[in-house]
């Protein structure tokens, strides 16, 4: 017969929210287990914002280096060795992961529980999870689950290797020809960072322009300045197969797909929008009272710093006064060289606001 443990509150998903919560409200007094399947941390931590800009950084000392004659100085030249670059990236982030890891060793509450967690239905107190051979009976849920790389109907893309936000960093041998499947933030940063390690990068974008999210003459100089560094890109494209690339590697970088889909939400009642998302109030609350959302799982912006914030509300919402709410500005930014910086509307968006 499974394990079964009962806990004030559990938190699926050990995404950014997901540490500073379970010892906050461990702190304040609650019984609290984190159930995580695989890496503590989340994308930032494991593949994100972490080691990608580990990366981005020796990429921009090699463009830097490039360019010494601008400085007056003399570097014959500049041998980049990509599998040392991914390298330090990969230990970076695996020192930010095993310090997480050590804050929860011989930690009884918070109780870190390692394996896959899923929603069994309703108890008269809460709810019953299951996680991994344990059942766990709970009075409320946070999920922090994040996201994963959405893949697109390309015929042949399922026939080929192609890297992905999730598994570039076990990627030591540099692409010739790099097909850059997308034209957001996570494509701009990263074919740039490809083109300076020394790949021919074309960045695909089904839209009429990159960065669509941004204004249109934000999105036109970011594409200048990346075309002067040899960056190619082809807009409005509907690519037909993987074939017409006529590319050694392909990076898919089309958004990003919650991790809704297994956790039995359908067992609870918990409302999703029509992309998996999880739908939330101001608060976080899902419709279902006892469950809440945090960082990338929930309809929102998708930040690192916005999960952290959400830590921050759903400790004011359960043991705190209620009053942190979603109602604030997001600044955040670009990390391409330069970088992208912006908070509030764009001035499109203020427009139609009047």
């Amino acid at each position: 017969m499974a394990e079964t443990q009962n806990v004030d509150i559990l938190i699926i998903g050990g995404g950014q929210a997901a540490p500073p919560l379970a010892r906050a409200l461990a702190k304040a007094g609650k019984t609290v287990a984190l159930a995580e399947r695989k890496y503590l941390g989340g994308s930032c931590v494991n593949f994100g914002c972490t080691p990608t800009k580990a990366a981005i950084a020796s990429a921009r000392v090699a463009h830097l280096a490039r360019r010494a004659n601008d400085f007056g100085l003399r570097i014959p030249q500049v041998e980049v060795d990509f599998a040392a670059v991914i390298r330090r990236a990969n230990e970076i982030a695996l020192e930010s992961r095993t310090g997480l890891d050590r804050s929860f060793e011989n930690s009884a509450n918070p109780k870190l529980l390692r394996g896959h967690a899923r929603f069994l239905g309703r108890n008269d107190a809460g709810f019953d999870v299951q996680v991994a051979d344990r059942r766990v009976a709970v009075k409320q849920v946070a999920i922090d689950t994040g996201t994963r790389t959405a893949v697109p109907a390309i015929p042949g893309l399922d026939k080929i290797d192609y890297i992905h936000a999730g598994n570039w960093l076990e990627r030591t041998v540099l692409p010739e020809r790099l097909a850059m499947i997308g034209g957001g933030y996570i494509g701009l940063e990263m074919a740039q960072f490809y083109r300076r390690m020394g790949s021919q990068v074309v960045v695909w974008e089904d839209g009429p322009r990159i960065a669509k999210k941004e204004d249109e003459e934000v999105s036109a100089a970011i594409q200048q300045f990346l075309e002067r560094e040899g960056v190619q890109f082809r807009l409005s494209a509907h690519i037909q197969s993987i074939g017409e690339l006529n590319a050694s590697g392909v990076f898919v970088a089309t958004g990003r797909k919650p991790n809704t889909d297994d956790l039995g939400l359908d067992t609870v009642g918990v409302e999703l929008d029509r992309h998996g998302y999880i739908k939330v109030d101001r608060r976080l609350a899902t419709n279902v009272t006892g469950i809440w959302a945090a960082g990338d799982a929930h309809v929102g912006p998708q930040f690192t710093h916005t999960a952290w914030d959400d830590y921050r509300i759903l400790m004011s919402q359960i043991i705190g006064d209620g009053s942190r709410t979603t109602d604030r500005i997001v600044p955040y930014a670009m990390f391409t060289d330069p970088e992208l910086g912006r908070v509030g509307m764009t001035e499109r968006e203020a427009r139609e606001k009047g």
